[in-house]
Order: C-alpha cells, then structure tokens, then sequence
C-alpha cells in the first residue's frame, strides 16, 4: 500500500515539492554560510518526494545550534515552503481521493519550518517512536 500511495503522492505533488526544496537548497548553498541549510532541504526534499513508510524524529544531540538554525531557516525559506505544503494539502483535501495525500503534506509543514535537529527514519524502524 505504500507504495501506490508513494506513487500517486510523486505524480500529484511529490515531484513539485521536491524541487521547490531542491531549488531552496541550491540558493542556499551560494554561500558558505547557507550550506547547512541547503543540506537541509536537499534531505528534505528527498523525504517529500516519497514520504509514504518514513517519519521524523528528535535528534537528542541537537542544542542550541539548531534553534539558532532554525530561526534563520525560518526567515530564509521556511515559511515560503510550508506555505507550499499547505496550499498542495488543501487542493488535495478537496477530492476524497487526495484526503491519504493531504495528510502527509500537513505533516511536513513543521518539518518545513523548523528542520534541523530533526532526523528522518523509516516508519517501521525500532528508533522510530524516540
């Protein structure tokens, strides 16, 4: 089941979602600064593109760093991909047959505020429920 659902997820908003975060990823790779934070959106970016049998978790090690990081980010992209995320939600959540796909997009909108200090792992891996 994961994996039609992967399939109707990449051809109706999946493959768009990711290159708004690969796109992201490479403005903010211009700079030495923004690297990190294009790392972050390419990781994104991938997990948008088949988000079906995969979650996110806490990072433990994750401090201060990332708070600071994800302010910036917030600033930087953030805000513009989660507004992504929730128009493509919304225009899913019309069609009975888009309700399964809009619910993965509303899941991502946190991921797309505020990503580091977030790890992404398989649904069904023991670490998962950390």
């Amino acid at each position: 089941m994961r994996t039609i659902l992967n399939v109707i997820w990449l051809v109706l908003c999946g493959l768009w979602m990711c290159l708004g975060y690969f796109l992201a990823g490479l403005i903010l790779c211009i700079t030495i600064i923004g690297i990190p934070f294009g790392i972050a959106a390419f990781r994104i970016g991938v997990y948008a593109l088949w988000p079906f049998g995969y979650t996110t978790v806490e990072r433990r090690d994750a401090g201060a760093g990332s708070l600071i990081g994800n302010v910036l980010w917030l600033i930087l992209a953030g805000w513009w991909l989660a507004l992504g995320h929730i128009v493509t939600g919304v225009l899913l959540a019309v069609t009975i047959i888009g309700i399964p796909l809009a619910i993965p997009n509303f899941k991502l909108i946190p991921l797309s505020l505020m990503p580091l200090g977030r790890e992404i792992v398989p649904s069904d891996a023991p670490f998962a429920t950390r």
